[in-house]
């Protein structure tokens, strides 16, 4: 069984370092910005098995950090953290939602409904697209 809660930003820093950047000390995931967004985890079992974080601009909203442990990545647990907060920022009155994502996630995202805006650009040697949905706010 599978719950979403939201949680601290220190409960995202160990699954953004395993599965984001190995190989990175654990106190480098830390953000500034964390101390202004929302935190969401995944729990199977008790156990964290995938996290993201949301944050607000006006009617827009951005996730980053968004990881799912490897054992269990494929069986839909990121789709189920992604429909989440996807009702969080339509219940907040969003009507963007977004991310810089990962060439290697764009048939993820592109399969629950983004698109491709921009255009391609390298960060910390990662490619990315913004892609973005828009909400149907209530």
């Amino acid at each position: 069984m599978l719950s979403i809660e939201q949680i601290t930003p220190r409960l995202t820093w160990r699954l953004r370092r395993d599965f984001l950047y190995p190989g990175e000390h654990l106190h480098d995931m830390e953000m500034e910005e964390d101390n202004h967004g929302y935190h969401f985890g995944a729990f199977s079992d008790n156990v964290l098995v995938g996290v993201v974080s949301l944050f607000q601009n006006g009617t827009d909203w951005q996730f980053r950090k968004f990881a799912v442990i490897s054992d269990v990545q494929k069986q839909g647990i990121g789709t189920q953290l992604l429909n989440y907060i996807t009702g969080f920022a339509e219940r907040e009155n969003g009507t963007r939602l977004w991310c810089n994502a990962r060439l290697s996630a764009t048939g993820f995202y592109a399969k629950n409904g983004f698109t491709e805006t921009g255009s391609e650009f390298n960060r910390n040697g990662f490619d990315y697209i913004i892609m973005q949905k828009n909400l149907l706010s209530k």
